[in-house]
Formats: C-alpha cells, structure tokens, sequence
C-alpha cells in the first residue's frame, strides 16, 4: 500500500487530510511539524510522496523542501506537493524552484488532489 506523508500544523487540516487520504486507499503518517516530519521520514522509509503545508510556526514548508534536497542528493527524492491558504505568486515560484511538484491552495479541492494522486501512483485506485 502507498505511504504519504502529511505535515500540517492545524490538527483539525491534518485530520481531514489524513481521512481522505485513507478513503482514497493510501496510508498516512501524520506530522505537526517539520522535525517530526523529518523524524516520520527517518523511521518510515517507504514513504512515497509527502503533502506539507507552507506556512507552520517552527519551520516552513520551504525548508523542508531545501533539507530534503540537501539529504537527497545521493538518496532517491521524494515528491513533494505544498499547500497554503497565505501563499503569494513569489511564494509559489520558491517553492517551484526548490523542488516541489505541486500546490495546491487551501481549502484544498478535492479533485485537484486526486488528479494528483494519480498522476504519482497510476496503478493505485483512485475511482
């Protein structure tokens, strides 16, 4: 089964996420923030693609992005979608630059995401 993780700060986000998710097929591990996101990385190496969100108190999405690609250089990346509510045009275009695959603003739509699901795992059934 596909493995995602999920990094939020706002638990009641977290949550929705994380059920639609598992309506969807896929398991989840949950993180608040970017340390036990890493952490969640460490301990979970099937972890296929991680949703995070921008803006969080201790670090941002962004930084997660540039740690992952300094990690990453010799190891396989993993795809990295970005979500946020507060995110402007030279906010995208950072994280675009950084790494990121996708973003998605919040209130995340619902079919946005799974066109996304689907293009990262086209045997997974999503329908």
């Amino acid at each position: 089964m596909n493995k995602i993780l999920l990094v939020d700060d706002d638990e009641d986000i977290l949550i929705e996420l994380h059920e639609a998710m598992v309506t969807l097929g896929f398991m989840c591990v949950c993180a608040g923030n970017i340390s036990e996101a890493l952490i969640a990385l460490d301990r979970n190496p099937d972890i296929a693609l991680i949703i995070s969100d921008l803006r969080m108190p201790d670090q941002s999405g962004l930084r997660l992005l540039q740690i992952l690609n300094e990690r990453d250089e010799h190891e396989r990346a993993i795809p990295i979608i970005i979500t946020s509510g507060h995110a402007d045009m030279d906010d995208v275009i950072g994280l675009f630059r950084n790494g990121a695959v996708d973003f998605l603003p919040k209130p995340i739509h619902y079919e946005h995401l799974v066109t996304q699901l689907k293009r990262f795992f086209p045997a997974h059934p999503l329908d």
